[in-house]
Formats: structure tokens, sequence, C-alpha cells
């Protein structure tokens, strides 16, 4: 029986953090030498003997935002008021924290004769912004449709970046639809409501032969697994990443 395989653990220094949305603070960490991942994956972050702590411990789990060829490790979430989230808060720049991975298989296919189909709500974009950003960066010939949901333009992380790399890439569609836009203050030109596949199947081709990735909160998750099974695509060509409490 072979023996499974070591987790690396690192030591790094925030670098800088910034607000990306309402209520969603983006974290850069320095990348440590040797540190190699795959836009998709995951890290464990953990503080180092924070001055407060909680049930839920003194670690998360959090999709990189960043792309491989960027020089800092980037995380964003949603600010709520938990021991961890405010220790991460408000830790000064230069602050250590340790972190381990990566991990997951929530990565682009290899095939770049299928189509990509990656369908986020929320704090979910984080990891089809490292994805997007390294098919611009690599010019992948891969048809990305990347839709993305939110109750605001205020709630919608990285949006004015992820509409402008359709300049970078003509391979690359950017579908942004919002929910709530009565309870907005900024003007917004998009789509309206909620994801559906009728909306799928305005913006993108090759539906029928696309991978499909979905992140975001669980219960939207589920919703859009269901949908896309009811439109008949199987399972083996979904995949999936769930943000619990975030």
């Amino acid at each position: 029986m072979s023996s499974p395989p070591t987790v690396a653990s690192y030591m790094v220094k925030l670098r800088d953090r910034q607000e990306v949305a309402e209520r969603t603070m983006a974290f850069r960490f320095e990348k440590p030498a040797g540190f190699a991942f795959e836009a998709g994956q995951f890290m464990e972050v953990s503080l180092i003997d924070p001055p407060q702590t909680d049930a839920e411990g003194n670690g998360r789990a959090f999709s990189i935002a960043s792309a491989p060829h960027e020089d800092d490790l980037m995380v964003a979430t949603r600010m709520r008021d938990s021991a961890f989230k405010r220790v991460l808060a408000a830790l000064p720049i230069g602050s250590q924290v340790k972190i381990e991975g990566p991990f997951g298989d929530l990565t682009l296919h290899h095939n770049a004769s299928r189509p990509a189909v990656l369908l986020a709500g929320g704090i979910g974009i984080t990891p089809f912004r490292s994805m997007v950003v390294r098919a611009a960066h690599e010019k992948l010939p891969h048809r990305i449709a990347l839709f993305y949901s939110n109750r605001r333009p205020e709630d919608a992380a990285f949006l004015t970046e992820l509409q402008s790399l359709e300049k970078a890439n003509p391979n690359y569609t950017f579908v942004g639809t919002m929910t709530h836009m009565e309870a907005s203050h900024r003007p917004w030109h998009g789509a309206t409501g909620l994801l559906n596949y009728e909306l799928l199947s305005r913006f993108a081709q090759g539906l029928a032969s696309a991978m499909y990735y979905i992140a975001g909160p669980p219960a939207m998750v589920s919703g859009l697994h269901a949908m896309l099974n009811t439109a008949g695509i199987d399972d083996d060509n979904i995949r999936i990443e769930r943000f619990d409490g975030y």
C-alpha cells in the first residue's frame, strides 16, 4: 500500500489587502519558492497564535484567486463576523500565516475542442478568476463562457476586471447577471434574474459538448446542478465547488 502524499506547508507574509466588493476583501500573500498550483485549486490558510478564536478553529480553506503566473497568492472572502475573519482583517501587513496545499481538482480540462462553461455565484468567482486570467495570459484555445450571478454590482468581486478580459481573449465571453437590482445604487446594463439554461443558451456555444464548472453557495450550486441535469448534462461533465459558510 502506498503512503499518502505529504502536504506541503509554508510560512508566508501578508503583502496587501483591499476591498474588492462590499463586505468582500482580497488578501495577497507572498508566493513561496516551490509553491506550484493549477488555476482553480485551493489552499489552507492558518493564523499563528491569533488573539481570538472560536469553534471553527484558526484555519480556513480558500480558493486561490490569483493565476499561477502572478507574483502573489491571492484569496478573497466575504467578511462575516467570525473570530478568524476579524483577526485576518486586522492582521498587520508583513504578518506571517501558514499555508498548506495546493488541493482540489476544479481545474480546466485539457481537451480544448470542448467549451468550458463556468457558473459562479458570489464569492464562488475566486477559482474562476484564476482560470480566466490564466487563459488570457497563456492564450489558451479553449472557448470559455463565464456566467457570474450576484445580488447587485456592488457585491460582485473583480467585476470590472472580468469584463475587460474579453478584450484580451477572443475565446472568452463574460455574462454577469444581477438578481436584486432594486437594492443597487449602480447602473447595470447586463442580464438580470437567476442563472438559467435559457441564459446559457443565449450566450454560450456548444452546450451539449461543454464541460461545466459550478462554484458558489451550496443552495445555488445544488440548483444549478439540478438545472444542468434536467437539460441532459451528465454528471461526468460537471465539476463542483461548494463555498460553505462563506
